[in-house]
Parts: C-alpha cells; structure tokens; sequence
C-alpha cells in the first residue's frame, strides 16, 4: 500500500500549507543525507518524506490524493509527475543543504532532479532515490479490485459461468467467471490479473469476487445440506402414503411418507445435496425433506361425524 502522505509528514488532514512546510523543515533536518552520511534508514526517510511534501504542498495534486486515496493517486501520478515544478533547494537553503551547499535541481529528464552533498560530490536523483536506478520506477503490481457478485442456489450447488462487466480506464471490460460448484456465501474467488495495471511495467492487480448466494422460494441450505419443507394431509400423516418432492438439480421424486409420522419429521434424500467444494475438506450434503401436517380448520358434518367415531376410539 502507498505511503500516507500526512502520517509520513506527521500532521493532521487539515493541516494549511504553513504546516506542511514546517513539519517537512522539521523533518528534512533530521534526515537529511548530510547530517546522516552512510545511513541508508535516514535516507530512505528523507525521501519519503520529500515525496510526501511534493505532493501536499501542491494545491492540485494535493486534492487528486484527497480525492483518490493514496493506491489510485500513485497509478495515476509517477514519480516524475510527483516532482514535476518543486522546488526543494528552496525549503532547504535556509538549512545551507541548498545552492553551494548541495540540495536538488531540475534536470528535465526521467526522475525530475539530481541531488548535490553539502560536501559538493554530486549524485544523480537515481543515486538518491534507489542507488542507481529509482526505487520509484520498480515494478509495482497494481491495484486489486473487490467486485459483489450474487448467484442463485442453483448456481452455487451445479456450479456456472458468469459474465461480469467492469469499467477501466474509461472501458468496459467482459469477463468470464467460473462458478466452483458447491460455493457457498462468503467465499471468494480470485481471477489473477484481472485488477488495475501495474506501474512500471508491474504486474496487473488481482479480481477478487465476493461470492452472495440468493435467497431461494423454496430451499434453504445449512452447509452442504438442502431442505425443503412439504405439507401433507391428516390422512396421509396417520396411514402413510408416497409424495412428490422437487430436488434442487430439477428432478422430482417420489418418497416414501411412512404411517404415523409426526408434524417436523425430516425424511433424508442422501446424496441430493449440494456437492463438496473441491479442496474445502467437506462431504456432499443430503436434500432433507422436513414434513408439515395440514390440520383442517372447517370440518363438513359428515368429516365432523368420522372425527368424533375415531375419537371415541381413542385415536
């Protein structure tokens, strides 16, 4: 991740430029290579700190960071771009690290500066800034991108293809997505170089698809296990009977509904559940038929009439 420009400077947001020059005069004098000769730590934080003021003292640039954020902001500002018109002799001269003393210049190259030691050896901005080529201009991978992708319960247990679009660099890019079988809510999926271009010839981002499976009207899954819920008769409760049930990969079949079987009772289709993810470590789930009993609420005299024999009967 990109370098936060205020933490960097040590100053609040909403700092005026003011405190942006005063916390990086601050700053620059501690770090500064001549005052730390040979300390690769303080070099380095002379630079990031450098950077960091290029960026907020500039009005413009300062708004593009606030808008964009510190990853989007460097894939659209290089570090030429970032040093492009700053005058840092100009902060520094009054330290007597600028002019005769040493400090940056502009060079009109790649890079933007070269820096002068106090003790009038020169090196180039590369020497500086990555010991003698720019740590700026590595390679850098670029942004991952996060995209919430739904699917139906179908989708997750068959598994499926999906076409997503995503807008880049003022395009509209298609992508294919292969569903895993047996996905489930909460599970990503990552498509390798398919996020944001790398800088410098970096590497492309990462997609990232975070995985929502959708309600369904008629199952509900609990892992890898589907349920169903069928309502039968009175009758068909206490003397038994054979049901229809529809399957989530679409078939229907029949089951046995044995005699007496109780309001809540769960009747197990083994192996028509949803599949095991492959490398999840899970077993294939099981489709659960849960049974309701339909307890008429009008009765005709004559259904009144058998009601009241069975009871008496003591059913």
């Amino acid at each position: 991740m990109t370098e936060d420009y205020y933490k960097t400077l040590g100053i609040e947001k909403s700092a005026d430029q003011e405190e942006v020059k005063k916390a990086y005069r601050k700053l620059a004098m501690k770090h500064h290579p001549d005052k730390n000769p040979n300390n690769r730590e303080a070099e380095e934080k002379f630079k990031k700190i450098s950077e960091a003021y290029a960026v907020l003292s500039d009005a413009e640039k300062r708004k593009q960071y606030d808008t964009y954020g510190s990853d989007q902001f460097s894939q659209r500002y290089s570090q030429e771009d970032i040093f492009r018109n700053v005058d840092l002799n100009e902060i520094l001269r009054g330290f007597g690290f600028g002019g005769h003393g040493g400090g940056f210049r502009s060079t009109g190259r790649r890079g933007g500066f070269s820096f002068q030691t106090g003790g009038g050896g020169g090196g180039s901005y590369e020497d500086l800034f990555g010991g003698g080529q720019s740590a700026y201009s590595m390679p850098q991978k670029g942004e991952d991108l996060h995209y919430n992708l739904s699917i139906t319960l179908e989708e997750a247990v068959a598994g499926a293809e999906k076409q997503i679009s995503l807008r880049s660099e003022n395009k509209i890019n298609e992508i294919t997505v292969k569903i895993p079988a047996g996905i489930n809510t909460g599970k990503k999926l990552r498509l390798s170089g398919k996020g944001y271009p790398g800088t410098n010839s970096g590497p492309n981002g990462d997609l990232y698809l975070n995985i929502n499976v959708l309600p369904h009207p008629l199952f509900a899954r609990d892992g890898n296990d589907i349920y169903i819920e069928k309502t039968i008769s009175f009758s068909q409760a206490v003397l038994g009977n054979s049901i229809e049930v529809p399957t989530i990969d679409g078939s229907i079949k029949r089951i046995k509904v044995p005699p007496g079987t109780q309001c809540g009772t769960k009747i197990r289709l083994k192996g028509f559940g949803v599949p095991a993810l492959k490398g999840s470590g899970t077993a294939q789930g099981d489709q659960f038929v849960k049974i309701n009993i339909d307890v008429p609420k009008k009765l005709s005299a004559s259904q009144a009439s058998l009601i009241k024999k069975l009871a008496d009967e003591g059913v």
